[in-house]
């Protein structure tokens, strides 16, 4: 199972839709690393775990049926904690925001669902966004998990070190000035900053480009 977090997140959908793996299997795996990982990197504000193998297991159902999974069918991802994910907290990292719960998902969050991705949960970020380390007063300092001495970077900082550590296969995260590019730089990942407006950003707290685009 631990194997299974080292696939990308293409041979992961390619490994569902072929029967390889189910999406159960995968989730689990994930949900795993995190336990073992969390504690030591500090990569995760929310983390959804009932939920996430509840989905993963009604997708593999429908599957079974003969339904679609869609595209991402199966892949387990995260969402950094200044977009929308139904109730989950989307904080910010700051302490004026203390405790504020989304209650809907952001259009990038329901584009991933609507192509068969299952949200693991939501990631540590600088406070409100506004640095190039994760750290905050709400949830502390994400490491990196190439060295815990060392930053992932921010504001995406947590997804980077989740995704960097095998927590996750991909994620989405969002960036003004650096902050996917950073934090997948200081961790060895991709990451794509889209043309703003390309990508709606309907739900990212705090309001940014783009913030009136809908699916």
């Amino acid at each position: 199972m631990s194997d299974l977090v080292q696939w990308t997140a293409t041979e992961m959908a390619a490994g569902v839709a072929a029967g390889r793996v189910s999406a159960v299997e995968l989730v689990t795996a994930h949900l795993d690393r995190i336990a073992r990982l969390q504690p030591v990197l500090n990569a995760f504000v929310d983390l959804r775990a009932e939920a996430a193998l509840a989905e993963a297991a009604q997708q593999d159902a429908r599957a079974a049926s003969g339904q679609p999974r869609g595209p991402l069918g199966g892949v387990p991802v995260t969402v950094k904690s200044a977009l929308e994910v139904t109730g989950l907290r989307c904080e910010t990292g700051s302490a004026s925001r203390h405790g504020v719960r989304a209650t809907t998902d952001a259009v990038v969050v329901q584009r991933l669902r609507a192509a068969g991705a299952i949200v693991l949960g939501t990631t540590n970020v600088a406070e409100l966004l506004m640095g190039y380390e994760s750290d905050n007063p709400l949830h502390g300092r994400t490491d990196n998990p190439w060295d815990l001495g060392r930053t992932p970077g921010g504001s995406s900082g947590g997804e980077a070190a989740a995704i960097a550590a095998g927590c996750s296969a991909g994620g989405i995260g969002s960036d003004g000035g650096g902050s996917i590019r950073v934090p997948a730089h200081f961790t060895g990942i991709c990451g794509l900053k889209p043309t703003p407006g390309r990508v709606p950003s309907t739900g990212h707290q705090p309001p940014c480009a783009a913030s009136t685009a809908r699916p």
